[in-house]
């Protein structure tokens, strides 16, 4: 990435209001001096309306249409995240950018390697069991399993953008092997990481029969939804891992708790849902399904916030703020054209 900061620039208005960079306020301000910062999460909807009609730039996870029309100075809206689906393009005036930011991949990537390993040993139930005064293992108890060693198992990716690519380096390191379902199987491979085998949508029942970890990393889109349904949850081994980190209704949730209490797939490990938690921070209902199950781990779409991501996402936030003042190609545009630049 390019440092733009540097030479003179016309200081420009940023309007920040998303909650959580908003706690990086001080980095923003350190490494975007000489723009003037208006941290205002928090504010209620008459005066962010107010604020942003002197803004050039939105900083934000998500955007009203109304919003969008009382901004008449604005050139960017930059998103926190990867995520675009809440800025309003069509009601966004001609001529303004949206860009987004990443830095996710890694802290997932380690998340899917924890949650995967806590389900193959058993973790949570024998957490449990040594809690509540019980000490259970292979040396006093016969029929307690054996647990694994990843080496020469396999994991299986649905989806190999960044996510997937990570969790094969990840798990690779493991000594695992790694396939891949992607939707072009004769798109590039990084040269550090090896894929054993990789196939389009049509070949998941092979990657779901052969793979003793599934994770899920697809985007949800009309064609991903509810891709993994009970047929799909009938191919994978009876010990099988399903790992979800992209989007709770990949996965059809009945199906999930079918599989589950069937005792047809060995575990899961959610950190997406099915619905969304309420204003007071109340889990979504749909945990409530699989709260009970010991072989499921539960996580509250937390995977992927570790503190060098917003790090990084704050100092991307500031270079593309300077790009735009001094006039060069900014990274990571979404709309209106994709940019030839990119994380």
């Amino acid at each position: 990435m390019t440092d733009a900061s540097a030479g003179p620039m016309t200081p420009l208005k940023v309007l920040v209001t998303d909650p959580i960079m908003s706690r990086f306020e001080a980095e923003l301000r350190r490494s975007g001096e000489a723009h003037e910062w208006t941290i205002a999460a928090g504010w209620g909807p008459d005066m962010l309306l107010a604020a942003v009609r002197e803004a050039d730039v939105l900083v934000c996870s998500s955007m009203t249409p109304e919003l969008a029309a009382a901004a008449p100075r604005l050139q960017l809206v930059h998103t926190t995240g990867a995520g675009f689906d809440k800025i309003p393009f069509a009601s966004l005036a001609d001529g303004v950018r949206v860009a987004n930011t990443f830095h996710h991949a890694r802290p997932i990537a380690e998340h899917v390697m924890m949650v995967s390993l806590m389900l193959s040993r058993r973790v949570l139930s024998v957490d449990r069991q040594l809690r509540s005064g019980t000490r259970r293992t292979v040396a006093n108890d016969p029929d307690v399993p054996f647990h694994s060693s990843f080496e020469g198992r396999t994991v299986g990716l649905l989806g190999f953008g960044s996510i997937g690519t990570e969790v094969a380096r990840v798990l690779g390191s493991l000594g695992m092997r790694v396939r891949a379902v992607r939707r072009n199987p004769a798109g590039a491979v990084p040269d550090d990481v090896t894929l054993d085998w990789v196939g389009g949508v049509a070949d998941l029942p092979e990657l779901l029969a052969a793979s003793d970890v599934v994770v899920v990393t697809l985007p949800l889109s009309d064609a991903t939804r509810g891709l993994i349904n009970a047929e799909a949850l009938s191919a994978m081994r009876p010990d099988a891992i399903l790992v979800n980190v992209a989007r709770g209704p990949v996965i059809d949730e009945e199906a999930l708790v079918g599989a589950l209490t069937a005792g047809t797939i060995g575990g899961a490990a959610l950190d997406v849902w099915w619905g969304a938690p309420d204003d007071q921070g109340n889990a979504p209902a749909s945990v409530r399904a699989f709260a009970d199950f010991d072989n499921v781990v539960l996580t509250p779409h937390y995977s992927g916030h570790a503190l060098r991501t917003f790090e990084l996402r704050a100092a991307d936030i500031v270079d593309n703020v300077n790009r735009l003042v001094s006039g060069l190609p900014l990274f990571n545009v979404v709309h209106p054209a994709a940019s030839p630049l990119q994380e």
